[in-house]
């Protein structure tokens, strides 16, 4: 026979400390769950970002070439369409002086790291901006970068100054440029850089 009175649990339901442990278990395990969600919120608002995740750095202020109109003429004469029919992608090459053997070396790694892409690599457009290397017309350089001007000049901050160097602008298929890649960059950080944000 159960000798538990009836009662004693009702008594226990009502026993005030018993009250205080279990909303104070519960408010623990709510704490857990919103911690994160407002510590994000916090960082957020306070403009700050992750860093050492990408090998390009922020292109801050931030620039919108298509809203800007920013225009870059092709060697057939056509602009430059920073929105494109399908969303793509493009990685801008900018020479510094004289671009010869190390400038074209890195022009090549970032030709290469768009083929890494595989199935991806029509997502991503390669634009040279300037004149061309010397020997461009002898090594295929052609075949995977478009070739064009930048008509009024809004491009210069992010060309190099050093001869015989190139930087690498990442600009999104709205034209908003995500990322720029200061001459001396590693064409193998920037590989990956491109297979985390196309796929």
């Amino acid at each position: 026979m159960n000798s538990t009175h009836p009662h004693a649990s009702r008594a226990d339901a009502h026993d005030p400390a018993r009250l205080r442990r279990s909303r104070l278990k519960f408010l623990l395990i709510l704490l857990v769950f919103l911690a994160p969600i407002l510590g994000a919120g916090l960082l957020t608002l306070s403009g700050w970002q992750p860093q050492g995740k990408g090998y390009g750095q922020p292109v801050w202020p931030q620039r919108n070439f298509a809203d800007e109109a920013l225009r870059v003429q092709l060697g057939d004469g056509s602009a430059w369409a920073w929105r494109d029919r399908e969303p793509r992608l493009t990685l801008i090459a900018l020479a510094g002086p004289d671009c010869a053997a190390r400038c074209l070396d890195v022009l090549t790694k970032m030709a290469a790291a768009r083929i890494t892409l595989n199935q991806n690599v029509g997502r991503l457009r390669l634009l040279y901006v300037g004149a061309p290397p010397a020997d461009s017309s002898r090594d295929g350089m052609r075949n995977y970068w478009q070739i064009g001007n930048d008509v009024d000049g809004k491009l210069a901050a992010y060309r190099p100054s050093d001869a015989d160097s190139v930087s690498a602008l990442l600009v999104e298929s709205d034209g908003t440029a995500l990322s720029r890649y200061p001459a001396g960059f590693d064409p193998s950080g920037l590989r990956k850089d491109l297979q985390k944000v196309i796929r």
